[in-house]
């Protein structure tokens, strides 16, 4: 039976790194953009996602929620140059880049997909550690097999060798941009060179997935079970194709579930919301938590990967040593050690999401890396301790001597 779409929306993520140095600089291009915004977060309107994450983080990725509206007001009457030294300090900045209208794009008229691309949002981290975020929603079709096949065919389109439109017949057409050139334009515009993400061994042509899709009730609910639909969810987490005839199993897929028509899944290409109408809070409060609090805390287990492999580069570079051990040991503290948020199925997301990226076994890694330099750095400064005790010793035998020599004399 062919799978009916309620609601979803698909957002493509794609990382990008800033030059050492270069990160103030980026904050002044950003707001020298016309159609780039610093998003601002208020206590009133954003308090579900204020109250989802503990004080010491909602401080590291939310610091506007501190902005009341005179210090805002004073922040917006600052030099240009300020402004940007003042951004650069915060731990995380997101900007919001608002086009005049939406991007559309449209597949052949024979098999249409029409979609939008909602909305676009770059975060930013001082450590250079940065995403674009793409939202995206098809219009014109309810068929989950259209879903699978859009996911699977849109992450791709940055890569060299394709572009919208002439791979797999997926075109740009909008008022905005004359060409899907324009569009990766866009992209490259944004995220400059992926020489720094190359470096640390990030996929700079394919975007990451983080998708939401409410199927018809018809498909789940009483008396039809997950188990017949399950096919369906093993390939929407794994961004396949519709088409896919493979023997399909869940050994690069990590789920769970704190709900009855609801399952979660992840793999290191993305997370999945896959849920029934059966249920009326999956098309309306369910949907709204997957796009805030739930993707910044994937957002946050991207960054932290990304910024101990980082780490894991620089601690092989003998003049970052030093200033490398401070930084690992500022993440430990800061980043590391405690809990992101109390709310019980975010505590839970989390955790799935340190599985699933692996942050655990690099974390031990990094760590590794840090005890072999302390241990060097103990046993160099043993080495220069004792060289100056035998210094002493030596001067004090020699003072000894020549004191003997001349109380002879005598």
């Amino acid at each position: 039976m062919e799978l009916k779409i309620n609601y979803q929306y698909t957002y493509f993520i794609h990382p990008f790194v800033i030059k050492e140095g270069k990160y103030q600089k980026y904050m002044l291009k950003m707001l020298r953009d016309k159609n780039c915004f610093l998003k601002r977060f208020e206590k009133e309107k954003d308090l579900k996602l204020y109250q989802y994450f503990t004080p010491k983080t909602r401080e590291f990725l939310f610091s506007s929620f501190s902005f009341t509206n005179a210090k805002y007001a004073k922040f917006e009457e600052l030099p240009i140059e300020t402004r940007a030294g003042i951004l650069a300090k915060y731990p995380c900045t997101i900007f919001e880049y608002r086009l005049e209208k939406d991007i559309q794009g449209k597949t052949s008229p024979e098999n249409g997909i029409f979609f939008h691309i909602q909305k676009i949002e770059i975060i930013c981290f001082s450590t250079g550690i940065c995403f674009l975020s793409l939202k995206t929603n098809m219009e014109g079709t309810q068929s989950f097999s259209d879903l699978l096949n859009f996911n699977y065919k849109f992450r791709d389109i940055y890569q060299e060798n394709h572009t919208l439109n002439n791979y797999d017949n997926i075109r740009i057409q909008t008022d905005s941009f004359a060409s899907a050139d324009n569009f990766i334009e866009l992209i490259n515009r944004i995220t400059g060179s992926p020489i720094e993400a190359m470096k640390l061994d990030i996929d700079t042509e394919r975007f990451l997935t983080y998708s939401y899709v409410c199927i018809g009730h018809e498909a789940w609910n009483n008396n039809e079970q997950f188990a017949s639909i399950e096919h369906n969810f093993v390939k929407y987490a794994n961004v396949l194709p519709n088409d896919t005839v493979a023997n399909l199993k869940y050994d690069n897929l990590i789920s769970f579930s704190k709900w009855k028509y609801a399952k979660m899944g992840m793999t290191k290409q993305g997370v999945v919301l896959m849920t029934s109408s059966h249920d009326m809070n999956n098309y309306t409060i369910l949907p709204v938590e997957y796009e805030n609090a739930y993707l910044y805390t994937y957002l946050l287990a991207l960054y932290q990967k990304i910024y101990l492999k980082k780490l894991s580069l620089e601690f092989k570079q003998a003049s970052k040593m030093k200033s490398t051990r401070k930084k690992f040991i500022s993440f430990a503290k800061k980043l590391w050690i405690y809990e992101i948020t109390e709310d019980e199925t975010g505590n839970m997301l989390y955790h799935k999401l340190k599985e699933t990226l692996e942050l655990n076994e690099l974390f031990y890694k990094v760590k590794g890396e840090y005890d072999i330099y302390y241990k060097e750095l103990n046993i160099e400064k043993n080495k220069k301790a004792t060289f100056v005790i035998a210094l002493i010793l030596v001067g004090s035998l020699i003072f000894n001597i020549l004191n003997f020599i001349l109380l002879s004399k005598q």
